[in-house]
């Protein structure tokens, strides 16, 4: 079977203006020319080590699962790591006759030819990165029993490449582990507590050896028990960052299909002092190395001292049957808002320095808490910071987070020369205790003594610059001065340029200092930034909450591997909401 899609005409036209010199802005990494690397690339063939199936129906058609077979270029260079050549997939599927019926559609697919048990699938250019090669739409094949099992084997080719090997194994039949929603209080106030009794069943063909359960909770949330079958992580600072704590729990048991299960004893979810806006992510798989390891994503875990987590029958007899084994129904998340505060406190500085020379400024905002603030499911950026440069002085250098404005803040088409006003958002995440730190340098083009720029943390809107979570509007505004009374040698004089008040309509007279971190009335020591960036490059300086594109904290199974869902939907709708707004 051979076919053409509108990814292969693409992929041959590009291949045809590489060949003739023409493609060197082509959006393939490094496609214009191929990566000459002194070893030979080795591009590694990876996707699900098995895939279970429905099992073949007594009448209708057999439902298909999606096995997804990717290709990892390791390659870190974006500019000249890309693979721009020919090259060939070749499946044996020898080892699922009898057991499996193969399909190659889809028009992500490349061609694809069918020749009794192989396949060969023709493609063009490999990007860096790890990304999708083949979807196989897999069915029970007609004859077939629950249990019977077997595998496809993977093979690459190419001038130039080699590929690593990969296997993957189709069963018929199988458990289907299905989480129970539960009815949570989601409207809650710091301090409530409320119980889990978290229950799943098996709609599955065959008994479940263990069960994994994974839990997922945001900053703002505990789960205060720590079981010694459970193990426990907490997310590194850096962006993005929810500082969310994840608890794998290995259940022992022979968990019966048809069966619902739930936990001997429910589980205590908390809203913390610093709950805001949070998530809770709730899943059920069955336990195996592969799962831990997958789910585990290479992070550091600690397991609990406490008591042994388990779980026990919820119902007796047979639950009802579904006719799916899906790994998409083996979780729930649920969102929660707690009515809560926190205060945002701006900072400016205090420089000096004779006509002509340059001055380096630290200005931003810390959250002074109690509450973490994070956009988890929108995406949207928390707040900004609104910078207004002393009369006299004209900016250099910036933060790359940074973007320059007119006067009245409105949008600057010209990035390059020096601007009245600038503005820096936030990523979507503010932990408390940090902030978001913005070094500039500015040059003293006159010297005139006391000239100031307000320095305002505010609603990314500009229409309405009120922060809806903070109680104190009147310190969200501070004062970046330059030769300040005594300082400098500049005899004019320029009055303090008048500063934003956080939409309070009262005067401010905030700190023109950063915040002492030891005297933080959060607790939590260092100014950090939301973005968890360095300094000197994205205004960042330490281990603040950023999250700038995952969206939901819920995961994702595919096959044994878990990963962050809705990250797409977030970055759409951040980007789709900041090129909206240009303040």
């Amino acid at each position: 079977m051979t076919r053409s899609t509108p990814r292969t005409v693409l992929h041959r036209a590009a291949g045809s203006l590489a060949a003739a010199g023409l493609l060197a802005a082509a959006s393939l990494a490094g496609a214009a020319a191929p990566a000459q690397a002194a070893d030979t690339p080795v591009f590694t063939l990876g996707g699900p080590a098995e895939t279970a199936l429905h099992p073949y129906p007594e009448s209708g058609k057999p439902k298909s699962s999606t096995v997804g077979i990717s290709l990892n270029n390791p390659s870190e260079d974006e500019e000249n790591g890309g693979f721009g050549g020919y090259f060939t997939l070749t499946f044996d599927l020898s080892g699922v006759a009898g057991v499996a019926d193969v399909e190659f559609e889809g028009e992500g697919n490349p061609d694809c030819e069918v020749t009794g048990t192989k396949a060969v699938c023709e493609d063009w250019g490999i990007w860096p990165g790890l990304q999708d090669a083949v979807d196989l739409v897999v069915t029970a094949a007609d004859g077939s029993e629950n249990g019977d099992t077997g595998t496809i084997k993977v093979t690459g080719e190419a001038d130039g490449a080699t590929f690593t090997p990969f296997t993957t194994r189709l069963t018929v039949g199988g458990p289907d582990l299905v989480m129970e929603r539960l009815p949570f209080k989601t409207e809650l106030t710091p301090g409530e507590k409320q119980q889990a009794p978290i229950t799943f069943a098996n709609r599955g063909t065959r008994d479940a050896d263990g069960v994994l359960l994974t839990l997922r909770y945001s900053r703002g949330l505990d789960i205060p028990q720590r079981y010694s079958n459970c193990e426990y992580t907490v997310d590194d600072p850096g962006e993005p960052d929810f500082g969310s704590t994840t608890a794998l729990c290995s259940v022992e048991g022979a968990f019966e299909a048809g069966a619902t299960y739930t936990l001997a004893t429910p589980l205590t979810l908390e809203a913390t002092e610093r709950a805001y806006y949070d998530t809770f992510l709730y899943r059920i798989e069955e336990d195996s190395a592969a799962q831990r390891t997958a789910q585990r994503a290479g992070a550091a875990f600690e397991r609990g001292t406490g008591g042994v987590l388990k779980a026990v029958p919820a119902k007796k007899g047979p639950a009802a049957r579904s006719a799916d084994l899906d790994p998409y129904d083996n979780q729930q998340d649920v969102d929660f808002r707690t009515k809560n505060t926190a205060d945002f406190v701006a900072y400016g500085d205090d420089v000096a320095g004779a006509e002509g020379s340059f001055v380096k400024a630290d200005i931003g905002f810390r959250n002074e808490g109690p509450a973490w603030i994070g956009h988890i499911r929108s995406g949207e950026d928390v707040a900004t910071v609104d910078f207004t440069v002393p009369r006299g002085a004209s900016v250099t250098s910036k933060p790359e987070r940074c973007r320059a404005v007119t006067a009245d803040g409105k949008y600057r088409e010209d990035q390059t020369s020096p601007a009245p006003r600038y503005v820096c958002n936030t990523s979507m995440t503010v932990r408390d205790g940090s902030g978001l730190d913005l070094p500039f340098e500015l040059r003293v083009d006159k010297a005139m003594v006391g000239a100031s720029g307000a320095v305002t943390v505010r609603n990314t809107w500009l229409q309405n610059p009120k922060l809806p979570f903070d109680p104190k509007p009147g310190n969200n505004t501070a004062y970046l001065v330059l030769n300040g009374e005594g300082d400098g040698d500049g005899s004019d004089s320029g009055g303090a340029t008048e500063g934003g008040d956080g939409g309070s309509g009262e005067p401010s007279t905030p700190p023109t200092s950063s915040p002492d971190p030891e005297e933080s009335e959060s607790g939590t020591s260092g100014s950090t930034t939301s973005g968890g960036s360095s300094a000197g490059t994205a205004g960042g300086s330490g281990d603040g909450g950023g999250l700038a594109s995952t969206g939901s904290i819920a995961l994702i199974a595919s096959g044994t591997a878990a990963a962050a869902l809705a990250a797409g939907l977030v970055l759409f709708t951040a980007a789709r909401r900041r090129a909206a707004r240009h303040s």
